[in-house]
Formats: structure tokens, C-alpha cells, sequence
């Protein structure tokens, strides 16, 4: 994709990479000349084309191979080799797909696909199957696809794939074919089918967390299952929001202060990048709680949460504490009107609770 002055540079997911690997390999088991590059269409009527590295035959199939071009987005996947291998099927059998070395299979509920299906997305599939229906004058082929990403199987360890049941290797993505850069869109995916997995196994608590210290305290803490652990990180908003729309009994927040003094202050993207923590709101909730003048001064002039914490902390405030009060707040009104028990729980980077808020049980917050 082109490129317009400062204007990050998208990329193409998985998903697209695939098509084209797929139209180009039908190509050349179609009778056709080995090609150069192919066009694709997109879900949303684009039509970009894809330089084809690699061609050749695997057990007598015809294989074709994209790299992956990310854009400026840090997609791990960026540089990735998607391969398409096709064989001809009896007539009837329609399209079918299998997954191929370093892509992963599916194996627990919840997912838009069946156990033991390839991890191989919808919206991807339906790419595909409109790329052979191009490529064979408009009929719909009777076609075996089958996609291996070369080093996926490693990839997919910097992954919540494991954690979704997605065992083996990536998931071959993409809704709109086009990655927007720093749109975490595969991020956020991950954590709605988090929560769709948890649902299908019948989990009544879920724990999302900020970061690894807080998840592994949490999970220790309440005794969870690693299904029940949704790695939310920044993406609170996105997180709660569509727990608004799939609803489970009982929810904890965990996190670590500084995160959760910026959720507490409304702010659903968490990231540093979005905005810092309101120092002189801060200093405000502590004065509620019994704060000097001095030290509500010094409060709101504080660098950082961490530095707010430690000076309240030896003042006997119990800032963290006030803290997940005002988080529990943000978070019950994102929710509404879901019925969900909800308590919050604050971490220091020791993996310590220093603060708790809700219908739980007590934790021995310092």
C-alpha cells in the first residue's frame, strides 16, 4: 500500500495473504502459467494485487506462496510466508480447508469455529472461495486449501492462542483483509473470543488484568483456571464493552495503580499514549479520604501514580483502596445494564494488593 506524507502505511492480514496464495495456486492447477502476482477482492470491494514470491508442487499439488507485508503495524506475522497448497476434490465437495504446518487447529468451544476445525477465520474462508469462484469463470470449485504460515508454530507462542484453544500454530485472520496500523484489532479479537471461550465452558468468574504481574496475582488470589484470565491490557473499553453484550456472573479487574488511577478517572484506552493519569484528581481523592492540605499539595505535583502512592502510603492513606473504588465505578457504569457482580483489585509491581473494591472477599491489602 502506498504511502501519503506522515500517514502510517497499512498493510494486509493473514487472511488476504491467503487468498491470494490460494487464487494463484488454483491458477496454476487450472492449467495457467505460473503467475507474478494476482488480484484479490476484499470484503469491503477493494481489489489490491499481490506479488507471489514462490511457486511450485508439494506431494504433486501446486503450491503458492505471499509474504506477508504488515505495513508500518508491529504485526509479528509481518514477513511471515503464507503458503496455499490445492488439490482437486470429486465434484460436490464444494471448498474445504486444512490446516498445514504452522497454522493451528481449534480445540475448545466458543470459537466462530468447530473443534478440530483449522483455525482458518470466516471471513478468510469466504476471501478464498470468492478468489476460486474468479479464477474458474464464476463457478465455485470443488478445491482442498490447504495454508501453512513457515515458522508459525513459534510465532503463535507470542500469542493468546494457547490460552484460546488454538493449539499448534497461528489463526489465519482478517475481517476487512486490511491491517490499519497500531489498531490492535488482533489484540481486541483476541480478547472478545477470550470471553466467548469462557462462556461456552460454562465459567461463571473472569478475571481481565492489565499485565502479567497483576494476572498471575489474581489468578493465584481467587484460585482461577487460565481460561478465565482475559489479558485485557490497555483495552479496557473494548474489554467491558462487549462484556456489556455477553454478560458472565462475576468479574474482577486487576491491575497494576497507575492503570487503574487512569480507569478509575473514566479513561477506558489505558495506554501511556492516550494520556497520563490527572495528578490534581488524584490528589482530590485522596483529600476525600483524610489527606492533609500539604500532602494533597504534594500529591498533585507528584511526577507519577507510583511516587503519589508511596508519599500517601506513608501518610497512612489508604490510596489504593480509594483508587479501586473509583475504578470499580467506571467499570459499573461501562457495564450497565449487564447484571454482574464486580470487585477491583489493585496491584503494586510486586504483585502486592493494595487495594480492593467490591463484593468480595477481603484480601490483606497493605
Amino acid at each position: 500500500m502506498e504511502q501519503t506524507g506522515t500517514e502510517l502505511r497499512r498493510g494486509w492480514t493473514t487472511g488476504s495473504c491467503a487468498t491470494a496464495a490460494a487464487k494463484a495456486a488454483w491458477l496454476i492447477l487450472s492449467g495457467h502459467e505460473a503467475p507474478a502476482c494476482v488480484t484479490i477482492t476484499l470484503p469491503g470491494g477493494q481489489r489490491p494485487a499481490f506479488a507471489i514470491c514462490r511457486t511450485g508442487l508439494h506431494n504433486g499439488h501446486p503450491f503458492a506462496e505471499v509474504v506477508k507485508d504488515a505495513g508500518d503495524d508491529p504485526d509479528i506475522t509481518h514477513g511471515a510466508i503464507i503458503r496455499a497448497t490445492v488439490r482437486r476434490l470429486p465434484e460436490g465437495s464444494g471448498v474445504q480447508f486444512c490446516a498445514g504446518p504452522g497454522v493451528g487447529t481449534v480445540t475448545r468451544p466458543g470459537l466462530p469455529l468447530a473443534r478440530g476445525e483449522p483455525a482458518i477465520n470466516p471471513t478468510p474462508r469466504a476471501m478464498i472461495r470468492t478468489a476460486l469462484t474468479e479464477a474458474s469463470g464464476g463457478l465455485l470449485p470443488d478445491a482442498e486449501i490447504t495454508l501453512s504460515i513457515a515458522d508459525g508454530a513459534r510465532l503463535a507462542e507470542r500469542t493468546l492462542n494457547s490460552r484460546l484453544g488454538i493449539m499448534g500454530g497461528l489463526s489465519v485472520l482478517g475481517t476487512t483483509g486490511i491491517v490499519v496500523p497500531f489498531s490492535c484489532a488482533a489484540w481486541i479479537d483476541s480478547i472478545h473470543r477470550g470471553v466467548d471461550v469462557a462462556r461456552a465452558e460454562g465459567l461463571t468468574h473472569l478475571a481481565a488484568s492489565t499485565g502479567n504481574v497483576s494476572e498471575k496475582a489474581v489468578q493465584k488470589f481467587y484460585n482461577l483456571p487460565d481460561t478465565a484470565l482475559i489479558e485485557m491490557g490497555d483495552f479496557a473499553g473494548g474489554f467491558l464493552k462487549y462484556l456489556r453484550r455477553h454478560p458472565v456472573p462475576r468479574l474482577t479487574i486487576a491491575g497494576g495503580i497507575a492503570k487503574m488511577t487512569k480507569l478509575g478517572q473514566g479513561r477506558l484506552d489505558l495506554h501511556s499514549k492516550r494520556g497520563q493519569a490527572d495528578m490534581a484528581a488524584l490528589a482530590q481523592l485522596a483529600a476525600t479520604g483524610g489527606a492533609s492540605a500539604s500532602l494533597t499539595v504534594s500529591l498533585a505535583t507528584c511526577p507519577t501514580v507510583a511516587e503519589a502512592f508511596l508519599l500517601a502510603s506513608a501518610a497512612e492513606i489508604p490510596l489504593g483502596s480509594f483508587i479501586a473504588q473509583s475504578a470499580l465505578r467506571t467499570v459499573l457504569e461501562t457495564l450497565m445494564p449487564a447484571p454482574c457482580a464486580v470487585d477491583v483489585m489493585v496491584f503494586d509491581r510486586a504483585g502486592r494488593c493494595v487495594g480492593q473494591a467490591g463484593p468480595t472477599q477481603p484480601c490483606r491489602c497493605s
